[in-house]
């Protein structure tokens, strides 16, 4: 990955934008793309949609949404003592946080907080056998309480303290990869799109907002575009690592490829859109089953207004919801190459009602529609040596 695309992915997750407070990753968002669309814009929910016009009259639209809220916590009560109690933005496992370095975000700036934790001398052995739930969990700011009442006020959300860091063998660890690593591709195939002469029809690049807590942003922002064909992207769960059990939720391998989702959220005529993409362009993938609605932004999309033919594409990710998610970032790059492809093969003659779809179509020279025009710099990127941390 080229220097100055990891630096964004950096930039993207060490910016704060816990659930209902994602105006700094917007604001990145919106920089990323001012040169690159036609057209950017924000609706009140907070969620950023980039328009790059398409070339052929009548060619389906297609909508890209990944979110760019992650999870973290809010002050419910401030103690005259000075401690923080905190209650959940989106799904947080109290098992993870004591001991744990946090970031509160004020008014004035942000506060380093710790979780407070008994040191385990002071913990009676059956006390160790339970986990602390979260409503008796309290955040030390280290300062007096009167300060801690100037500064903190309910309802400040808070996040976790740590940042990115390469490890290993071209994988990253960080906070909420879940999903800043899907804005970081949104951005990038758009880009890589406006490069190689543009989709046959608009392509429109969504950060949506508060998906943790039910897909919210996703639900307006379908409705606002109403795109003919739409892919929702999202992290989802590594199966590689010890204690999974690969019998109930498959085998799913980080660097193995971008997990195209098959199920009854996924329109049938897309997902086959998908896997043929990945296999025209040579990209490994992986097939993930779900039998039911999925947790994504996906399950909005699909039943907005009359029904949007929507699919699934994510990147394996170990211990979500966790501060140390862990992704290979090569499942980004092919990811992005998918996706690129997937958009510059949508002919204007496509259909994508169930059992009426259309294969791919090939273009003039006898190749299917949507060479990459930027093969070398995608060839560049490959073979460029890893960057530092």
């Amino acid at each position: 990955m080229k220097k100055k695309h990891l630096k964004f992915l950096k930039q993207l997750v060490e910016t704060p934008s816990p659930t209902g407070f994602e105006e700094p990753a917007a604001a990145l968002v919106r920089e990323r793309l001012a040169d690159v669309a036609d057209e950017v814009a924000t609706d009140t929910m907070g969620s950023v949609r980039a328009v790059l016009e398409g070339r052929d009259a009548g060619a389906p639209s297609l909508m890209l949404a990944a979110h760019m809220d992650e999870i973290g916590l809010m002050v419910t009560y401030i103690s005259d003592e000075g401690f923080l109690s905190v209650a959940s933005l989106g799904g947080v496992d109290a098992a993870i946080l004591p001991g744990m370095r946090v970031d509160v975000h004020t008014a004035s700036g942000t506060l380093r907080g710790i979780v407070g934790c008994k040191p385990i001398h002071l913990i009676e052995p059956d006390e160790r056998k339970t986990v602390t739930p979260l409503s008796s969990l309290v955040i030390d700011l280290g300062m007096k309480p009167k300060r801690v009442k100037k500064l903190v006020r309910v309802g400040d959300p808070i996040t976790f303290g740590v940042g990115f860091e390469r490890f290993g063998d071209d994988m990253a660890v960080s906070k909420c990869f879940d999903d800043k690593c899907g804005v970081w591709i949104a951005c990038r195939v758009m880009e890589k799109l406006a490069r190689a002469g543009r989709a046959p029809g608009d392509f429109i690049a969504v950060a949506t907002t508060q998906e943790e807590i039910g897909t919210r942003g996703a639900m307006t922002s379908a409705h606002a575009v109403n795109p003919d064909v739409a892919l929702a992207f999202d992290v989802t769960h590594a199966t590689d690592y010890p204690g999974i059990d690969k019998t109930k939720y498959g085998k799913i391998v980080c660097g193995a490829g971008p997990v195209i989702a098959r199920g009854p959220n996924i329109n049938p005529v897309v997902f086959e859109r998908l896997v043929a993409a990945a296999e025209a362009e040579g990209v490994p993938y992986q097939l993930e089953a779900e039998p039911s609605v999925t947790g994504t932004d996906a399950r909005a999309i699909q039943v907005t207004r009359g029904g949007i033919p929507t699919g699934l594409i994510s990147v394996p990710l170990r211990y979500m919801h966790t501060p140390t998610e862990v992704i290979c970032l090569r499942d980004l790059e092919a990811t992005v190459r998918l996706i690129t492809r997937f958009a510059q093969d949508l002919a204007p003659d496509t259909s994508f009602v169930p059992g009426l779809g259309g294969a791919v179509t090939e273009n003039a020279e006898g190749k299917a529609a949507g060479a990459d025009a930027d093969a070398d710099a995608d060839a560049s990127d490959a073979s460029a040596a890893p960057e530092g941390a």
